[in-house]
């Protein structure tokens, strides 16, 4: 088995480093290959995804992604700066399905900036387009008639890409507790009324899950006031984007959620894919031995459940993760004091 390694920028390189620490403890027949992405690739090559960088990643048999973003690159035009690396990388792989998975842990209850008995109930996925909508259309600049500036980008899904985003949805929802939330805007946008057409027709092919719709702003609101209703999101890309932060938050912290981009192509041991935290680089911390590792070792699980069929091995790393939390090893995102390394080697312990 051969998994690429990718640390990033910021923060990267410490959470991705402690996420191989508890790797190398399982001493699992992996091999992998580092290279870089991001900042730290157009820093030494010229380019935040360099074409290396994707021979590796297209090589391998899954990915582990740490972080993209810096501050240093902001004035480089689109397509030289780091968030691209991961935009490029979604496309070049056709990683179209995100899995974001939001469940709080027991005793952190307290840290959702909701009320505990609200939080306590939280247990969904969200599951996201990736290679369409408004980041992937036609976008630009232009000069209007009277003379003014105007940036556009273009929306737009075809009738296949959410019927392959729909499915993968509908058969999570078959392995949860059989309840789909399709989250769109249909009352205002033609995409979304698309959207919304045709996961209806994809649901008579799976009779077992209730399907349910939403509009995107109540879909926000509900998140807040009840987001024990969800069991499964199903939604696009620039929705999903806004949706599964807000989830983050309602968890308690954005260091604690590991996330998984998958597409079709099937390895000998699993669907491929590349998995990521979901929060960002945070420069502000960057060298600090700050940061809490956990999203990025739940990523690790997650890689290994998915693209290795390593099941056990995730549920090991999962199970240990939740008693150094419930055991109170906490970083500062959630008030503790536990450093990078220390988290790391308090999940090890446990392992």
């Amino acid at each position: 088995m051969k998994i690429a390694v990718l640390p990033g920028d910021g923060i990267g390189p410490e959470v991705t480093r402690e996420a191989l620490r508890v790797l190398d403890a399982l001493d699992l027949p992996i091999e992998r290959a580092e290279a870089l992405v991001g900042g730290a690739a157009y820093h030494v090559t010229g380019h935040p995804l360099p074409p290396e960088t994707l021979a590796i990643a297209e090589s391998s048999d899954g990915i582990l992604f740490g972080a993209v973003g810096d501050p240093t690159c902001d004035a480089l035009e689109r397509h030289l700066r780091p968030e691209q690396a991961i935009l490029g990388l979604r496309k070049a792989l056709t990683l179209f399905a995100n899995l974001r998975p939001a469940k709080v842990f027991a005793g952190l209850e307290s840290h959702s900036a909701l009320r505990p008995e609200v939080a306590s109930a939280i247990n969904l996925l969200i599951v996201r387009e990736l290679n369409g909508d408004v980041y992937f259309g036609e976008k630009g600049f232009r000069t209007t008639p009277s003379g003014e500036r105007e940036g556009y980008d273009i929306m737009s899904y075809s009738e296949s890409e959410v019927r392959r985003i729909a499915q993968i949805a509908f058969r999570a929802a078959q392995g949860r507790s059989g309840r789909l939330c399709s989250v769109d805007k249909a009352n205002v946008l033609e995409t979304s009324q698309l959207w919304r057409d045709v996961v209806i027709e994809v649901s008579a092919e799976y009779p077992d899950v209730t399907l349910e719709h939403m509009y995107v702003d109540n879909a926000a609101m509900q998140l807040v006031k009840s987001p024990g209703q969800f069991d499964v999101i199903v939604t696009g890309n620039l929705f999903g984007d806004i949706l599964s932060d807000q989830a983050s938050m309602c968890v308690g912290s954005i260091g604690l959620l590991a996330s998984a981009s998958l597409g079709a192509r099937q390895t000998e041991y699993g669907t491929f894919g590349l998995y990521e935290p979901i929060h960002g680089s945070a420069p502000d911390i960057a060298g600090k031995g700050l940061a809490n590792p956990i999203a990025t070792i739940l990523s690790l699980a997650m890689l290994l459940r998915h693209s290795l069929s390593l099941v056990a091995a995730a549920e090991r790393i999962e199970a240990a993760v939740a008693r150094s939390l419930a055991d109170g090893v906490l970083g500062r995102d959630l008030g503790g004091n536990a450093g990078t390394t220390e988290i790391g080697d308090a999940v090890l312990a446990r392992l």
